[in-house]
């Protein structure tokens, strides 16, 4: 079931009671010391097919493992919050679902779609979130007052929040082509002690100006169904983690840095994205880092059609420094 998402039609007085409430849904979790880890929906699925995981017996069944519950089971303060935030199934068995899962990420809470992400608007986190943060800490520069971080195809908002976390001088811009992803994105900022500016947008050259840091998470897998957070183009699912890091890498200032985490196909032992990265760069300015965060994920993916040719699939990490005034 889709979350209410804020339209041109809703009142602004609605969208900021909404807001209030799900923002209000984070302190209450992290007044309760919630914590959760999210796994691949396949690891998911998995926990899920058990027995004894049909109803929600605790808070992260609910707002974790996106499990139906029964009236009473969870404090009424967080049953309340969800359904002020739009957020609140009632299904015709006369159990509960949140519509929005929670999870953890260092000291803060980040609310995205709940499982299974099956919309085309989903709003993405998930096991790749955490190495995307950890690359974003290793990787980026210190910044002056009044840098520009910009967070494109920011989903759930988890690299432009990680890196303002640590340059909280700079202003930060989250955007996305989902609205969904920017209305969660912006709660979960205001949650982590940040002010953030939201841009609908549909490529990295939209924002105006230039950065001294994007940082991006393009989709990467070849999805069938066409979902915007998942589905990466053809080059085996990496054109758009091409597109969008010449696109962005135009977009530096002098000194500046974008950091790439994506998932790149291997065929015959090749990377299929490093090598155009490689031959495009230097005209640009920039300097290429790369490196292979992880040898395989998403193994059972290889089962399909799409990936005949496919014999790994690997997380990659790319940090780009225009060096050059172009």
């Amino acid at each position: 079931m889709p979350l209410e998402s804020p339209t041109l039609a809703a009142s602004a007085e609605t969208e900021r009671s909404r807001r209030g409430a799900l923002s209000a849904l984070l302190k209450a979790l992290a007044s309760l010391k919630y914590r959760f880890v999210t796994t691949t929906p396949s690891s998911h699925e998995r926990v899920l097919s058990r027995s004894n995981r049909r109803e929600a017996r605790s808070l992260r069944d609910v707002m974790g493992w996106s499990l139906p519950f029964a009236p009473g089971m969870i404090p009424s303060e967080i049953v309340d919050l969800l359904r002020a935030g739009g957020v609140l199934q009632e299904r015709p068995d006369g159990l509960l679902a949140s519509n929005v899962r929670a999870s953890s990420l260092g000291d803060t809470l980040f609310l995205h779609s709940a499982y299974p992400t099956i919309e085309q608007d989903a709003v993405f986190f998930g096991p790749d979130s955490y190495r995307f943060a950890d690359l974003i800490a290793a990787r980026m520069q210190d910044l002056a007052p009044g840098a520009r971080i910009l967070d494109y195809a920011a989903g759930s908002g988890v690299g432009g929040i990680t890196a303002a976390m640590r340059q909280r001088h700079a202003h930060l811009t989250l955007a996305d082509i989902n609205p969904q992803a920017l209305f969660l994105a912006s709660i979960n900022a205001e949650h982590a002690g940040l002010r953030a500016e939201t841009l609908r947008t549909t490529s990295p050259a939209d924002p105006e100006g230039l950065f001294d840091l994007i940082v991006t998470h393009p989709p990467f897998m070849i999805d069938e169904k066409g979902r915007a957070y998942r589905d990466g183009g053809d080059l085996y699912g990496a054109r758009l983690s091409l597109d969008w890091a010449l696109a962005g890498a135009r977009k530096l200032a002098k000194g500046g840095r974008l950091i790439l985490h994506t998932g790149v196909s291997i065929v015959e032992g090749l990377d299929v994205l490093k090598a155009h990265l490689e031959e495009a760069l230097p005209a640009l300015g920039c300097h290429l880092w790369y490196h292979e965060l992880d040898p395989d994920i998403f193994g059972e993916e290889l089962g399909n059609e799409a990936y005949a040719d496919v014999e790994r699939i690997a997380a990659v990490g790319a940090c780009i420094t225009r060096v050059e005034e172009r």
